[in-house]
This record gives structure tokens, sequence and C-alpha cells, in this order.
């Protein structure tokens, strides 16, 4: 394997990565990409190693012994600090991500995305080991825009909705809407893990994804997971057209949304691990601010993509609207938009050019 450069020009010296959550959706592309184009290795730390399991056996693959998978919950492991003591970067994908939680188990969430990355944050600080922290773009919340009047030319205005890391402010709904509990949680300990650098030296890099998308991502109930539950909205839709049962837009699918597919965000993710001098420090948008869609124009795409691969025609009505408490329970909120600045992130990393085909890709 030829010696990778960072952008700099200087030779990237091989890792030991400490990867929490490596099972996961995003863990597993990156864990991927690391055994493919690089010589770091990685502790690979989850509950679960299926979407792994392919990089894990047998073990004739071309870099086994590169990867290793430690079966563990951080939430009650004494292992936890001496495997990040072990790395020279601790990567935290760690949490409850799926929406339908944020409102039906506002306590776990805010446990998981909180108290339980607490010790990771603390290990990594007191053991002067570098973090790379996964939040998410919501905590951004609600835009300014969504506040103002339905007919104001302000809405407009990119100033009122571009999510910018470092000037946008955070605004949650009431207390009474418990969706917000994970934005919540997820600011929280952004603010913690920035407090640590100000304070401590700690050296960390926060990412926050803005909708990546692709394989391994979700389940279809009853098919590859759990019969209950409510996946994400590209599962969820999936799942309706398999069945041959409508759509469900929640509140009419007017929210939108910004798509990226997993390969391209994983690229800027790489560049992070290995160009920290540039890295560190910083909070970073990850998506694509030219592919954005309404929920309903998402779901006209995926049904008219699942005729053609189907064979079948589609639905005579192809969409129902639901309310959002019907479909999520009481409590729940959203966010109007989410279109993420790129400022930062081009000018630490380079220009990032993600393909504005996701949406035909998944």
């Amino acid at each position: 394997m030829a010696t990778r450069m960072d952008l700099d020009g200087r030779p990237v010296k091989p890792m030991t990565i400490c990867m929490i959550g490596a099972g996961g959706f995003i863990g597993s592309h990156l864990c991927e990409k690391l055994m493919a184009e690089t010589p770091h290795k990685v502790l690979a730390l989850d509950v679960y190693s299926d979407k792994i399991k392919h990089l894990l056996e047998p073990d004739s693959l071309p870099w086994a012994g590169r990867i290793v998978f430690h079966r563990l919950n951080i939430k009650h492991d004494s292992r936890l600090e001496g495997l990040i003591k072990m790395a020279d970067l601790t990567i935290n994908l760690a949490a409850i991500c799926t929406p339908a939680d944020y409102n039906t188990r506002p306590l776990d969430t805010i446990y998981s995305n909180f108290i339980d990355a607490l010790p990771v944050v603390k290990y990594c600080s007191e053991n002067n080991k570098r973090l790379i922290h996964f939040s998410t773009c919501e905590v951004y919340g609600k835009t300014i825009g969504s506040f103002l009047p339905k007919d104001s030319p302000l809405r407009k205005d990119p100033a009122y909705y571009v999510l910018k890391e470092d000037t946008s402010p955070c605004i949650f709904g009431s207390i009474e809407k418990q969706r917000w509990s994970y934005a919540c949680a997820k600011q929280l300990i952004e603010r913690l893990i920035y407090a640590e650098g100000a304070e401590n030296g700690l050296d960390f890099t926060i990412v926050r994804p803005f909708n990546w998308i692709g394989p391994r991502m979700d389940f279809i109930p009853g098919i590859d997971g759990p019969s209950e539950g409510v996946p994400r909205v590209l599962a969820c839709f999936s799942n309706n057209l398999l069945r041959r049962e409508p759509l469900k837009l929640v509140d009419g699918g007017e929210s939108q949304r910004t798509f990226v597919y997993i390969k391209d965000a994983i690229e800027a993710v790489l560049l992070m691990i290995e160009n920290p001098d540039r890295a560190n420090g910083h909070i970073f948008n990850v998506g694509n601010p030219n592919n954005e869609v309404t929920v309903r124009q998402l779901a006209e795409m995926m049904t008219k993509v699942y005729a053609k691969v189907s064979g079948e025609p589609s639905l005579e009505s192809p969409t129902i609207d639901v309310s959002s408490k019907e479909f999520y329970g009481e409590g729940y909120d959203d966010s109007d938009k989410r279109i993420p600045d790129m400022t930062i992130i081009n000018r630490q990393l380079g220009r990032l050019e993600p393909q504005d085909n996701a949406l035909g890709l998944a």
C-alpha cells in the first residue's frame, strides 16, 4: 500500500483508532473505507457486529488483524478506558438516533446521547487522546425563517435558513415537545467537548451529519429488523412500497431535507482522521446543500423508482397524509429545513464535491 499523504503533503503515520459504534450504519462504512484504503488499525466497539461481519471473517481477508471487534456496551464496561488508551484517536458514533424514539423514549434518548458519552470525553481528555465526536444536524433545531410570517419575502433569504456552525442559533421547541430531547442532549455534549478543548486542551472534531443515506442505514420492519418500531423516512417508504401500502406523509410531507450518499460523506470523515492539524477544534457540517427535496417529493421519487424496478404499477393513491401525533405520538415537533453551510469544511479540508444523485442511488 502506497504511503498516504495528508493535505499538506506530509506522510500519514499508521494509527490505531478506537471506534465506538463501529457496528452501525456509519461505522460499518467507515470501517470498510479504513480497511480497503489505509494502513490504520481499528478497535471496533459495539453491542452488535452484523453490519461488519464481512470485515471480520474469514481470517484470510487482506486486512485480517487490523480490525478487532470488542463486544461491549459503553454504559457499563470497565474495558472502555483501556481501549481508548490503546488508541491514537477515538471516534464516537454511539447514539440513539431514530426520530420515532425521541418523544416516546426521551429518557433513554437523553441518557444515550449525553450521559453515556460523558466517560468517552473524560477518558480522551484525561489521557490526551484525540476525539472525533459524531453529533447531528438536529442541534440546530428550527430555522429562524420558520418563525417568519408564511408570506414574508425574508423566508427566501439564505441568512434565515442556511445553517452555519459558528453563527446559527440552536432553536428548540417547548419542553412539552419531547422530540427535542435528542437535539438538546447532543447540543449539551457538544458544549461539554468544546469546553474540554478550551479548558483542558482536548483535541476534538465534531461532525454534524445532514441526512446521510445508503446501504445498511435502517431496517424494514419484520424483514431485517423488529416488526414493531418506526424506522427513518427512506426505510418507512421502502416498507410501504414493498407491502403495496400508500406512503404516509407526516403533516403533509412539507418538511425539506438535504440528503447525501454515505460514500461521499465518509470521504470527508477520512480527511478529518488524517488531517488533525486542519480538523482539530472545528465543528463540521457534512451534507449536500444542493440535494434538497420535500418529504412529499421524496415519496413521489421513490414511488416512480420502485414502479420501474419492480415492474408493478403504482397504487391509485400512492400517498396519504397523517398527523405527526398519529404517526409519532404525543410531543412530536419538527424542523422545517436543513441546509448545511459548507464554508468551514471546504476551507479546512478542501472543496468537497458530493454527488447530486444520492436519491437515485438510494
